[in-house]
This record gives structure tokens, C-alpha cells and sequence, in this order.
């Protein structure tokens, strides 16, 4: 299954191949070969096992890395729900993680659904192998359902989890030129998804939020605009008005 994140099954299998690399085999003209080695693991990475330190930004569901010259924004869309956008010079990554079923693979299904929709808004979407497995080349209108010369270059790639998938969105330059996504593709590799232990359907998209500091930020924003609008409309008293008065009557 592509990109399945390791399972304690799993971890129990490369350490048995990590012991198999201390036999040898006898190879023709005497000489000793060593069995094969396994490629080292890389993320995007499960809460639940062991990872790489490093500064990440906690946003819910994702944890991302904080790199020099990079900006992550959390985006809310009321139709779309919420996404992490990574900008770094002409290229962008948008990262959205999903709940999934334990032992199934939703990219397969998908890759499948996302080349149709594509096509079907008049673009272009092409199967290919790279770096992070199968992803979709694909070309989209600049403008959903306005096909014709302004399309623009896509990547979607997807990862396969323990109960959970990441999806993530190249654009820009890194969209075509593997020196621009190299950068971004590096960052996510290093990606934490925090799954959490709540059942959930599958496909339904985990919780993102803001980092507290960030989220108490807003929120004094947001008071000190209402505060401000409030007190533009206020009706400012007048020292020149009577106030009420009391006759009273002998």
C-alpha cells in the first residue's frame, strides 16, 4: 500500500531485517555479500511513533515544521472547510489531513476521483511516479469551469496513514520544476498528523485549529474592532440637553 505509515507490525519487521544484516552470504569467487539493507524511514509522521525533533507549528490535526523563509497560514473556507498553506518563494503546498479507514488505502480511490474531477472542469490530469509514490500531474482552469488557455500547473500527492490521510497540493513553481519543490517536499516529510483516538467516518476532514498564543491574539482583534464600531455609533451625550425632569405639584 502506498505510503502506509509503519505499524508496530511493522517496526517488528525492520528490526528483524536490521538483525539480518549481520548474516552473510557466501557469493560466487568466495567473496561475502551483505544482505540487503532497508531504505531508512521517512515521514510525513504518526503522533504515536517515534519522529525526528524539531520545531513545528501545532495546528490540530498537523504539526508543521517552522523553516526560515517559509510562511504557514491556517485558511478557513466555509465550502471547503480548512487547509495549511505553506508559501516559500514562487511555490505553495496546501496540506489537508483525513481520517481513513484502519486497513484500507483511500489514495487509490482518491487519485482516481481527483483526475475525473479535474477533467471534468476542463483540465488535464496525468498518473506519474514521484517522489512521495503516485501523484497526479495535472493542468487546472485558473478559473473553476472556465476552461481553456489559462491553465495552470498542479501536484497532488497523498499519503496513506494508520487511520488517517494527508493530502498535499503543489502549485507554482514547484508544481513542475523539482529544484522549486524540493524545499517543500523536504518540509513535508517532516509533517507530525495527530489522528487522535475518537472514532470518526472516513474521509472526514480532522480538526484544524489555531495555536493558542495565536488563537488569544485573534480574539483581542476581534473585541477591540467590535469595541471600536460600538463606540463609533454610540449616540456621545450632550451638556447642553435638559434631562428629565420631576414637577411636582403642591
Amino acid at each position: 500500500m502506498f505510503g502506509r505509515r509503519r505499524t508496530a507490525g511493522d517496526r517488528d519487521r525492520v528490526e528483524e531485517s536490521a538483525a539480518d544484516r549481520d548474516l552473510v552470504a557466501e557469493a560466487p569467487g568466495g567473496d561475502e555479500a551483505a544482505v540487503g539493507e532497508p531504505a531508512d524511514p521517512t515521514g510525513p509522521w504518526d503522533m504515536a511513533e517515534p519522529h525526528p525533533e524539531a520545531q513545528r507549528v501545532d495546528l490540530g490535526s498537523l504539526q508543521v515544521p517552522v523553516i526560515q523563509d517559509m510562511d504557514i497560514q491556517l485558511v478557513f473556507a466555509e465550502q471547503h472547510g480548512a487547509w495549511v498553506t505553506v508559501r516559500y518563494q514562487q511555490s505553495e503546498l496546501q496540506l489537508q489531513a483525513f481520517a481513513a479507514p484502519k486497513r484500507d488505502s483511500l489514495w487509490d480511490d482518491v487519485r482516481a476521483e481527483i483526475a475525473a474531477e479535474i477533467i471534468r472542469t476542463g483540465g488535464t490530469a496525468t498518473e506519474r511516479t514521484g517522489p512521495f509514490g503516485a501523484e497526479i500531474a495535472a493542468r487546472v482552469p485558473a478559473q473553476p469551469d472556465q476552461p481553456g488557455p489559462g491553465l495552470q500547473p498542479v501536484r497532488f500527492i497523498g499519503v496513506d496513514g494508520p487511520r488517517w490521510f494527508l493530502r498535499g497540493v503543489f502549485s507554482g513553481a514547484a508544481a513542475e520544476d523539482p529544484a522549486a519543490a524540493a524545499p517543500l517536499e523536504a518540509l513535508l516529510r517532516d509533517v507530525v498528523v495527530v489522528r487522535g483516538d475518537h472514532p470518526m467516518p472516513p474521509r472526514d476532514m480532522l480538526e484544524l485549529r489555531l495555536p493558542p498564543e495565536a488563537a488569544a491574539a485573534l480574539e483581542e482583534q476581534a473585541k477591540a474592532q467590535q469595541e471600536g464600531q460600538e463606540n463609533r455609533f454610540a449616540t456621545q451625550p450632550n451638556p447642553f440637553e435638559r434631562g428629565p425632569e420631576i414637577t411636582e405639584t403642591r
